[in-house]
């Protein structure tokens, strides 16, 4: 391909709306433009890093038997109502209406469609194990869509699912697919840890993620060193701690005007914040205020309270609200003096306190020296604090590493979810009617790309691993005005092609440090840079991973370009 003809354009400055390395990088490369918030065209180039990861997920679900297929974008609602999930799923399902009033979703993952076929021809033990997967456009009208293609509303999935006679057979259907995507990230050169984690709506028994360390994931991993358990943070519990030894004081009023946060309390009062009562007033399902009460070094992980509150609908209490319900400013929110109608939960974190420091629902004062029993008593105790590091490992107690990650995998062994609601039902030998056994198994193909260039950049641009590149070699002409230059350009191009190497050729009218910058910025693995040495009969082969340079004669510049690529692709 000669970059002249080819729809790939760069820009030399940052877009403004890119926080993530990869969204940065992505957009001003051109591998992706945005169409709207959450929404994104994948070019040329960012097509053939798809096509590419694609291809090796493909290979490897191949090998582990599945069979792929392809499923409807638009779903039936009557498939969703089936198994609850039209009302469960919440905001993030995008539904609509057909010209006869027909309800239909966009699909953002497929058990019920899959579950549907299924028990249309299945209905043996013979016919099982199956396995089957496609890779496919989903929707999700997410929240905060955001850091490009990390958090969009359309992406691109791969998702398999598994159908099995019995809970052993199901668990090595599991087991298999573990398996097959440690080779997939392996092949995909990503560092991914494999954490247990929460089936949230999904469902099922149980579930791990595939987890990419970034600065900007939305998951937390908490792992442990010492024994190799990692959970994402959100399912890790933390006990309640032993009730602390000390004297309890006399509970004082003192005056704290203007002291909003945590911390400014904590510098005014001359306290840790851990000696400090924290009151979040939510509203929970537009109507119903819960106050959540957490000890003052931690804060809360909405992740956990969804869960308890069994709902995704709630968002803090807005200013009016506090004053309407509580007669007070938020930074004095508290549990003395409550009306009727707010439920109180209380944080682990809070269990034997002694001596802490209580807001009343009165602006600009605060009680010290509050003592459970005493000043106030206790309600229901919840695990709703984050996990951070030093937290005690779930499973030998040693202290857990913390780090942000991107999820780019998950699978989960679902049981019966859907096969009982939908009635997939097969016989055993026994002639005796069951369930099916399922579990389902997702790839963020289009996130997979993001996470690439989060682990793999520089300050001046993307450094494709060369199995994912979109071109294994550039070959630079720093002069095409200079036949010589030029002749020896068109020769090494065309035997690039001729061995099989994806090749681009930069043949554009554009200064040597333009065509460098680009180079980099795109990053492709190799490039052969045609220059002043020509007249020794030489060129220069770079290597953008390393930044390795060093000159061959033209006659080998090819082949050696092609036993690199041949060994970075083992």
């Amino acid at each position: 391909m000669r970059w002249s003809r080819y729809f790939l354009y760069t820009s030399k400055e940052d877009p403004a709306e890119a926080e993530a390395p990869s969204h940065r990088l992505l957009l001003k490369a051109g591998f992706i433009k945005q169409v709207s918030a959450g929404i994104y065209e994948i070019l040329p180039a960012g097509w053939r890093v798809i096509k590419k990861i694609e291809n090796i997920v493909r290979k490897e679900m191949d090998r582990s038997g599945a069979q792929e297929l392809l499923l409807t974008v638009l779903n039936p609602a009557e498939l969703w109502k089936e198994t609850g999930r039209w009302e469960s799923y919440g905001n993030e399902l995008f539904r609509l209406k057909d010209r006869n009033g027909r309800e239909y979703c966009l699909g953002p993952t497929h058990e019920e469609e899959i579950t549907d076929l299924v028990r249309k021809f299945v209905h043996s033990y013979r016919q099982l194990p199956l396995l089957l997967y496609q890779i496919q456009v989903k929707f999700r009208d997410e929240k905060r869509p955001r850091f490009g293609l990390i958090r969009g509303r359309e992406f691109i999935m791969k998702d398999a699912y598994s159908f099995d006679a019995d809970e052993f057979s199901a668990m090595m259907s599991y087991e298999n697919m573990k398996f097959a995507y440690d080779r997939i990230f392996k092949k995909l050169r990503l560092d991914v840890i494999m954490a247990q984690a929460s089936v949230g709506q999904i469902g099922g028994s149980q579930s791990h993620e595939f987890i990419a360390f970034t600065d900007y994931g939305e998951a937390k991993v908490g792992y442990c060193e010492n024994c190799g358990y990692a959970g994402n943070t959100e399912i890790i519990s933390l006990p309640k701690p032993d009730p602390q030894e000390e004297e309890e004081k006399p509970m004082e009023k003192v005056h704290t005007p203007n002291v909003r946060t945590i911390e400014e309390l904590s510098r005014f009062l001359n306290v840790h914040p851990s000696k400090i009562l924290k009151a979040v007033l939510y509203i929970v399902n537009a109507k119903d205020p819960v106050m959540v009460l957490i000890r003052g070094d931690r804060d809360i992980d909405e992740n956990k309270l969804e869960a308890v509150l069994g709902t995704e609908n709630f968002r803090l209490a807005d200013d009016k609200e506090v004053k309407d319900l509580l007669g007070t400013e938020k930074g004095f929110i508290g549990i003395f003096n409550l009306p009727e109608g707010v439920k109180v939960l209380w944080d682990n974190s809070l269990y034997g306190v002694k001596n802490m420091v209580v807001a009343l629902n009165e602006p600009d004062y605060h009680y010290v020296n509050a003592n459970p029993g005493r000043d106030f008593n206790y309600g229901k105790f919840v695990d709703v604090a984050q996990v951070v590091e030093g937290d005690p490992c779930p499973q030998c107690k040693s202290p857990l590493k913390v780090r942000k990650g991107l999820e780019l995998g998950h699978i989960f062994l679902l049981g019966t979810r859907y096969s009982d609601p939908m009635k997939a039902y097969f016989t055993d030998p026994e002639g005796k009617e069951k369930p099916i056994i399922m579990g389902c198994y997702g790839i963020g193909i289009s996130r997979v790309m993001a996470a690439i260039v989060e682990q793999h950049h520089d300050e001046k641009g993307i450094k494709w691993p060369t199995p994912v590149a979109p071109f294994e070699v550039a070959i630079l002409c720093l002069n095409p005005s200079d036949q010589e230059l030029a002749q020896v350009s068109e020769k090494l191009y065309l035997e690039a092609q001729e061995k099989g190497l994806e090749v681009i050729y930069d043949d554009r009218e554009e200064s040597a440090g333009f065509k460098f910058a680009d180079a980099d910025l795109v990053g492709f693995p190799y490039r052969i840079v045609v220059g002043k040495k020509i007249k020794e009969g030489k060129v220069e082969i770079q290597k953008r991973a390393t930044g390795e340079r060093f000159d061959v004669s033209v006659e080998e510049a090819i082949n050696r370009v092609k036993e690199m690529v041949e060994e970075d692709k083992k």
